[in-house]
């Protein structure tokens, strides 16, 4: 047997990454030998190398580990967390599944991984299903499914437990035509602040917090951008665009403004006042949610992919988008309005 492939039957053998860091150089590294080779992989602080190596020394040792490992409920969710950041998710994506996992322990009550069954899994969905919408309860179930293949890969769970998604019913997606949006913005064209919200909505998809949080740093008018922060996400786009014709009327709002103020409305919006508004529009049961929908359905009803709108909604599924935000209604009709019926009759 030659010198070389003795020292490869060597590192083979040596499975215990190890953590280090290079001189004059920023940042750690986890190191391992793999089929003979040296690896390392680079990572920003000691915490994630230190992770990562616990990670690879895992998969290096697979043969080793065999049965599943009890392991404390808050530990295995600072472990997934830290999973997250080493695959580089960004801390939105990362802020919803956490916020999952803690409905699950707050509704469970798991203390360790072994608190995590079938009977378990089943009790949250139906403890969490009186609390939500169906539509927001397969959101939790996608993030739960998601943790639960990451849990049964490292050993902390068996393998074999299984959450559905529940069925939701199709309901009708109220949106404004373009005409219902016109006579929407005549009937509130006594009330500037009011009519510039209801514009932002119908141009942006911005919810109503959203748009109360905008401040007049956030216009870029050089670039027609808009800077928004998506509250219930925790989500932020620095560069939404605006149509020039939104971003004049913002600039002759702007223009009136006093100086010092920061936000872009100073009032706050009053129910009352909305009330009496779409009741003079002819639409009593408007909801101010519901120009966000008609946002997605005029994108829609104009060719726009679902992808793009849905990256504009920031939601996290197209499904979502689709099923919930968009009504295609009109979109069919002009479907089937392309058939050559003409030429046939």
């Amino acid at each position: 047997m030659t010198s070389a492939v003795r020292t490869a039957d060597t590192m083979d053998t040596m499975r215990k990454p190890w953590v280090y860091r290079r001189k004059g150089i920023k940042g750690w590294w986890t190191g391992w030998y793999e089929s003979g080779k040296r690896k390392a992989k680079a990572f920003p602080n000691k915490n994630l190398a230190e992770h990562f190596r616990h990670i690879k020394y895992t998969q290096l040792n697979s043969d080793v580990f065999t049965s599943i490992v009890n392991f404390d409920w808050r530990e295995i969710v600072e472990e997934y967390r830290r999973v997250k950041q080493v695959e580089g998710l960004k801390e939105a994506s990362i802020y919803e599944a956490l916020l999952t996992l803690g409905h699950f322990e707050r509704l469970v009550g798991p203390d360790s991984s072994k608190g995590i069954t079938q009977n378990t899994l089943d009790q949250f969905i139906l403890d969490r299903g009186q609390e939500v919408s169906r539509n927001t309860l397969n959101k939790d179930i996608r993030n739960l499914t998601a943790f639960l293949n990451w849990a049964v890969r490292n050993r902390f769970v068996a393998p074999g437990l299984e959450i559905k998604k529940v069925r939701v019913d199709q309901k009708p997606v109220t949106a404004l035509s373009p005409g219902e949006v016109y006579h929407l913005l005549m009937a509130v064209s006594e009330c500037p602040t009011l009519r510039l919200r209801v514009l932002l909505a119908v141009t942006t998809g911005l919810r109503r917090g959203d748009i109360e949080a905008i401040s007049v740093d956030d216009i870029h008018f050089d670039r027609n951008t808009i800077a928004t922060r998506n509250r219930k996400a925790r989500k932020a786009m620095p560069e939404r665009p605006i149509p020039e014709e939104i971003m004049t009327e913002l600039s002759n709002y702007v223009a009136t403004l006093p100086d010092g103020q920061e936000l872009l409305f100073a009032d706050r919006f009053s129910a009352k006042r909305w009330t009496k508004i779409r009741c003079k529009a002819g639409l009593p049961d408007l909801k101010f949610h519901d120009l966000r929908k008609t946002f997605a359905s005029l994108l829609a009803q104009r060719g726009v992919s679902t992808a793009v709108t849905q990256r504009l909604l920031e939601h996290s599924s197209p499904q979502l988008t689709n099923d919930v935000y968009t009504n295609v209604d009109p979109v069919l009709r002009q479907a089937i309005n392309l058939l050559p019926v003409a030429e046939w009759l």
